[in-house]
């Protein structure tokens, strides 16, 4: 991929929509069988019990972007120390993203620009709430909303523990499904219906790194009214809790990129 404005634009959409000891790749993890007895509230509370614990995790993302007419591929390194930074870079660092959970920011080498914000202006341009918390649930395959704040209604669909809200938002709906054998998200969707919007992210397939459970590719969709967007992430070569660095610096005279919404 020749890296030009459109780096910047797959990073960023990974950023909003959202929007990884040494080995190679992990081994990909098959389907378990449906439990039909298990309440929602039981499947919610084993969700969050196989959550993964870490201090730290890297390797690398292969991000696939389409928006129907131009697709994009590129490979980046990940680091992420839990509750406190992701960082993703580009080959030779031409294109770079550091998030916390007080600041987005990213920047492109080639086209002298920059973007360094919020999360507030970012769930402006979504038109739902964002932050670093729910960015790191996607990554890591952890239902994006707190479950254990609602109540749900339990069903089977594609082989997988189905959750919608008892309680019905005309404005925002929501849609969880949770796979059976290691209580990870399999799919979620968030949907606007009055303005045409829908995000869904789906979990093709997880892997087992040491003890830990993570996602081994993920699909996310964005459609918004006639416009749709897919971004593919892949994992490979995960390594937990090497002393990392997280190098960032945003060289004087690059422009500032004042995202629009045309730009997701």
């Amino acid at each position: 991929m020749t890296l030009h404005k459109n780096a910047s634009k797959c990073l960023s959409l990974v950023i909003l929509l959202v929007f990884f000891v040494s080995c190679k790749s992990g081994k990909v993890l098959t389907d378990g069988t449906v439990n039909k007895n298990l309440s929602s509230k039981t499947i919610i509370k084993t969700h969050y019990q196989n959550a993964i614990d870490f201090k730290t995790l890297s390797g690398k993302m292969k991000i696939d972007y389409s928006d129907g007419s131009d697709s994009q591929g590129v490979s980046v390194s990940l680091r992420m120390e839990k509750d406190k930074a992701i960082w993703i870079s580009a080959p030779f660092g031409v294109v770079k993203a550091y998030i916390t959970p007080n600041r987005v920011s990213f920047y492109n080498k080639l086209q002298n620009e920059y973007f360094d914000g919020d999360f507030a202006y970012l769930s402006n341009i979504l038109g739902t709430e964002l932050d670093f918390q729910k960015l790191q649930n996607v990554l890591l395959g952890q239902a994006l909303f707190n479950l254990k704040e609602g109540k749900y209604d339990k069903s089977i669909a594609d082989k997988n523990y189905q959750l919608k809200p008892r309680k019905v938002e005309e404005l925002f709906k929501t849609l969880f499904q949770i796979e059976p054998k290691n209580f990870k998200i399999a799919k979620q969707e968030l949907s606007q219906p009055l303005k045409n919007r829908l995000l869904e992210i789906e979990y093709k397939n997880y892997q087992k790194i040491n003890k830990w459970v993570i996602p081994n590719e993920i699909l996310i969709t964005a459609i918004d009214k006639d416009l749709t967007n897919t971004i593919g992430i892949e994992y490979r070569n995960i390594e937990f809790d090497r002393a990392l660095n997280f190098p960032y610096k945003i060289q004087k005279g690059f422009d500032e990129i004042v995202l629009k919404k045309d730009d997701i």
